[in-house]
């Protein structure tokens, strides 16, 4: 099982973009993506809203989420998205285990 969490970071003035390019050249993304359980960690674009930045965020299971939210990471993370005045809306997604018994 994975759980995918999509994080819609929107802002004004190409702050989200701002966001997304410190999230990489500081290595805060490079760390969360080593973190135990990180499956995924990558950065999208909409060609339709130029102010918003979509973040495709997967997990191994929810604990790996669990120990993700409390670590130094996701301070840093917070304080960035006050920087840059980010706006943040969630969608997530469980994958089901596949029944090979068919």
């Amino acid at each position: 099982m994975s759980i995918t969490v999509n994080l819609y970071y929107t802002g004004t003035g190409g702050n989200a973009r701002k966001f997304a390019e410190e999230m990489e050249s500081s290595g805060i993304a490079d760390a969360v993506r080593a973190e135990e359980g990180n499956e995924k960690y990558e950065y999208f674009f909409p060609m339709s809203d130029p102010e918003t930045v979509l973040l495709i965020d997967r997990w191994k299971d929810q604990a790996a989420i669990d120990i993700h939210h409390k670590s130094e990471m996701m301070k840093k993370i917070a304080m960035l998205r006050d920087k840059y005045k980010l706006r943040l809306r969630v969608e997530r997604y469980i994958d089901e285990p596949k029944d090979n018994s068919k």
